[in-house]
């Protein structure tokens, strides 16, 4: 951490990324403020550059964006993105800002003028609340850590240190939602009472089948049935935006070829319509810090190899159709899914994150003996 003392500020300016080269300061400079981080995981820089380009990420076409550096005495000191989701402003009757991918070191002037930045970038296009950090959709990286700055970060959340959550309260912001992610301790065996209720879905769940896969070929025509799904039970989560077709072929392609097959379960009736699944995969964290965020020319054996040993899963996404809920679908899945963990090894489950008031499925995660260990929190600030 770079604490700047007043006796060693200079002017601070703001400048809009608008060409490649300023992209690569963008993208690459979290790299250099959390060098000294143990727990920081680069990103897998092919997937930034894709991320960035409004040509090949859908998500731009229905939101305003910005994405703003701060230099200090010419040398990059912050980076900012502002975002205006103008679909989800409409649906859920808003006019909120959001801000994401806020870097800094321990530099109090420095963040605030980013933020006040966003905030009259925001302003001038009519937005009366910022909130973040958040980006398109929560399936972006959402939230600051406040609690669990010890673990290490999994796929697809941010890593921050304390001081990032301070300078956005030293900037008027508090809490819009928290979010929280359980450890899970996988059972071998399988617990007697979670065997029952298995057996039971079993007897109640004719005309069902459960769908195992061991190639991503067999997954691939899944893939748009499940995400339409997702579209389904996700749509009251907090920043939540539906799948367009052309962003699930985006996911698919940022996600699947990570993910190990066996970590997939699918959950189809008997006119194959897919009515639940849930998606893992193994934590790749170690890999991808030794890889240093590339994944040529040898970067992708390294995740790989991490893939394979380590002893943790993570959970990425789950639902199950409003029609097929409270018949034991997700006990039918979750089973299936502590098997496979275990034939390869896991021995740990990371849920992922869950909105704090999500009851039903904290109460699954703890009925499990899950424990909370991190907690994200998305800031909101009205824009005065």
């Amino acid at each position: 951490m770079n604490k700047v003392g007043k006796e060693e500020q200079k002017s601070i300016v703001i400048q809009e990324v608008n060409s490649k080269k300023e992209l690569r300061k963008f993208i690459h400079l979290p790299a250099a403020i959390h060098k000294s981080h143990s727990n920081w995981v680069p990103p897998i820089y092919m997937d930034e550059w894709e991320f960035f380009n409004p040509k090949k990420n859908k998500s731009f076409q229905s939101c305003d964006t910005i994405l703003l550096l701060a230099y200090r005495d010419k040398e990059v000191a912050g980076r900012i993105m502002g975002v205006i989701h103008r679909k989800y402003n409409e649906d859920h009757h808003e006019n909120h800002a959001r801000f994401a991918f806020f870097e800094t070191w321990d530099d109090d002037e420095v963040a605030a003028t980013l933020i006040r930045a966003v905030e009259n970038w925001a302003k001038e296009k009519g937005m009366v609340r910022l909130v973040g950090p958040l980006a398109f959709s929560d399936k972006d990286p959402q939230g600051f850590l406040i609690e669990g700055f010890d673990e290490p970060a999994v796929i697809a959340s941010n890593c921050n240190f304390p001081y990032q959550v301070e300078l956005l309260e030293k900037n008027e912001f508090t809490k819009e939602v928290d979010l929280v992610v359980y450890q899970i301790k996988i059972p071998d065996p399988i617990p007697e009472f979670y065997q029952k209720i298995y057996d039971r879905a079993i007897g109640l769940n004719h005309g069902l089948h459960l769908l195992e896969f061991t190639s991503r070929r067999k997954v691939k025509p899944y893939i748009h049935p499940v995400l339409n799904l997702l579209n389904l039970t996700f749509v009251e989560i907090f920043g939540f935006t539906p799948f367009t077709e052309a962003e699930m072929d985006d996911f698919a392609n940022r996600y699947l070829f990570l993910i190990n097959p066996r970590f997939i379960k699918v959950i189809v009736n008997n006119q194959n319509e897919v009515v639940a699944f849930v998606i893992g995969m193994s934590h790749i964290g170690d890999g991808i810090q030794k890889a240093k965020g590339y994944l040529f020319p040898f970067g992708i054996f390294q995740i790989f190899a991490a893939a394979r040993k380590t002893k943790q899963l993570n959970l990425l996404l789950g639902g199950v159709d409003p029609a097929y809920r409270s018949k034991g679908l997700d006990v039918l899945m979750g089973v299936k899914m502590l098997e496979s963990a275990t034939a390869q090894g896991k021995t740990v489950i990371d849920s992922h994150l869950e909105l704090e008031n999500n009851t039903k499925v904290r109460a699954e995660m703890e009925r499990m003996g899950g424990v909370v260990y991190k907690r994200f929190r998305v800031f909101g600030k009205p824009l005065k």
